[in-house]
């Protein structure tokens, strides 16, 4: 797997892309104080003496952060420093309260490591530099103050991990997919909630443009993007805008710029907030009041021990036991608990492929169209296998099993008997297979069986249509696939397809 791939030119120019990734950790309190970390509390109500720096207070690091840390530097493959040094870094704005932001800089306790994901069918890999802890600041608020700006620190304090992405990334799309897959590895850890409308995670961009075969342009970093649709928008907007300044003659100048989703009749823009600051313009250095976080190896033994399978093994494994194709797998475990749902529904019905291919298709579907997760499903793993087993056996078509799941999901959603049978004994209602079988029965899906009935209307059809038989018989395929689709017409779809085409080629000789 190569680091990077073919890049696709856009107006003749290479796109060189970085992000910066920000995942608030899992801990119940603050990173360096006892404050809790909860969302939604009402303003300056979670903010302690050490969160406010305080005369007299010191920062006392949460064990829990470092556990985290250790545990995504040992899913990305990385080094996880033994010793690595807190700073401070010094910059004026309302809403940090001690004037500096205790991080982490020459020493990052998470060195190197690679995201790997499928785009397309293209795999790639993405080289990180570090991940590091830090602390959040508060939050500047502008409504419903009266043209005032209002302060909260109740995020002052709450822990982060910051993920660094080296420049390889050539397209939106690709910074898009790797934001995703990184997403889906913290919340697989269950180090961070990711939930992006709180702030939980969020990605700043570095984008530059240049010729190819040219050293790496000048990079604009586009701040605070909490959705993948943003996160892919901003960028495209951002490569025009640069690119369109540089064939005007001008030249991009280092910046922080902010993404404005609405502006443009929709298509949005970014536009610079500041100056982009180099690190010697924050002035770090070592924290006085906090001593070098050296961990023992036997904590990182003990945290690699608990650690869960992680979403390439357990890919790894679905496609060596279940025998699903790469992709397939990758799509299986795009979150521990779909992965747990497939291999649910694949034990059950002994039929993996088609498992997959079932979440793939309908489940997926039905899922982003009421955009729900795997975990909201009205129809669970067990009855999916039992419709799966139906279809194996011959019981029902493939377009008679998603009728039969459409019934399902619908009566899954309202909590109800799929055909409102409420005088059966509910103990036998409520087995998977017994719901799956009442529905075929119900809607009249059931496929033929009988196969002198079958015999006959074929006979029947064949006796009515010597136009396509002799067309068929001349070597026309298509008039063959028209018999079957009158067969199924006449048998009103519950005639096994396999059954009707080995029957018809029998009896065309």
């Amino acid at each position: 797997m190569s680091i990077t791939t073919a890049s696709q030119l856009i107006r003749g120019y290479e796109v060189v892309i970085g992000l910066e990734t920000h995942a608030q950790l899992s801990t119940v309190s603050k990173i360096f104080s006892g404050s809790s970390t909860q969302f939604g509390a009402a303003p300056n109500t979670q903010a302690s003496p050490v969160d406010l720096a305080l005369p007299g207070t010191l920062p006392v690091m949460n064990r829990g952060a470092v556990e985290r840390a250790i545990q995504f530097g040992l899913a990305v493959g990385a080094k996880v420093a033994q010793h690595s040094i807190f700073a401070r870094k010094n910059y004026f704005y309302p809403d940090l309260p001690k004037g500096y932001q205790i991080s982490q800089y020459e020493t990052p306790v998470v060195q190197g490591g690679t995201i790997e994901f499928i785009l397309g069918n293209t795999a790639h890999k993405v080289r990180l530099t570090r991940a590091h802890l830090e602390e959040d600041a508060g939050k500047s608020l502008h409504e419903d103050y009266a043209g005032q700006t209002g302060i909260d620190l109740n995020r002052a304090g709450t822990p982060l991990l910051e993920i660094v992405s080296e420049p390889d990334m050539r397209s939106s799309a690709e910074a898009a997919e790797y934001a995703k897959t990184l997403h889906a590895l913290v919340m697989w850890l269950g180090i961070c909630d990711g939930n992006m409308q709180e702030g939980s995670f969020r990605c700043d961009a570095n984008v530059s443009v240049r010729k190819p075969g040219m050293p790496y342009g000048t990079r604009r970093e586009i701040k605070n993007l909490n959705s993948f649709k943003f996160l892919q928008q901003a960028i495209d907007c951002e490569i025009q805008w640069q690119i369109d300044l540089i064939e005007d003659g001008g030249e991009v100048q280092q910046a922080t710029v902010l993404f404005n989703p609405t502006a443009n009749g929709g298509r949005g823009e970014t536009r610079a907030m500041r100056t982009k600051e180099d690190a010697h313009d924050y002035r770090y250095f070592p924290d006085p009041d906090l001593p070098p976080l050296v961990i023992a190896t036997d904590w990182i033994e003990r945290v690699r021990a608990a650690m869960p399978e992680l979403p390439q093994a357990m890919a790894a494994r679905f496609h060596r036991d279940y025998g699903l194709p790469a992709y397939d797998a990758s799509i299986m475990t795009q979150s521990k608990s779909f992965a747990k749902y497939f291999e649910a529904a694949a034990k059950a019905s002994g039929q993996a492929k088609l498992a997959a291919n079932w979440l793939m298709g309908e489940v997926l579907r039905r899922l982003n169209a009421d955009e729900k997760t795997i975990e909201q499903s009205p129809v669970d793993a067990a009855t999916l296998a039992a419709l799966i087993g139906r279809i194996v056996d011959g019981t029902v078509s493939n377009s008679g099993a998603k009728q039969v799941f459409d019934v399902l999901w619908a009566a899954g959603e309202i909590k109800s008997d799929p055909i409102g049978a409420d005088s059966v004994d509910r103990a036998v209602v409520d087995l998977p297979g017994s719901r799956v079988d009442r529905v075929i029965e119900s809607k009249g899906l059931k496929q033929m069986s009988d196969t002198s009935e079958l015999d006959r209307l074929l006979d029947e059809l064949l006796a009515a249509n010597t136009k396509s038989v002799e067309e068929y018989r001349a070597g026309k395929e298509k008039a063959f696939n028209a018999l079957v689709g009158q067969a199924m017409k006449a048998t009103k779809g519950k005639a096994n397809p396999a059954q009707v085409t080995a029957l018809l080629k029998q009896k065309l000789g």
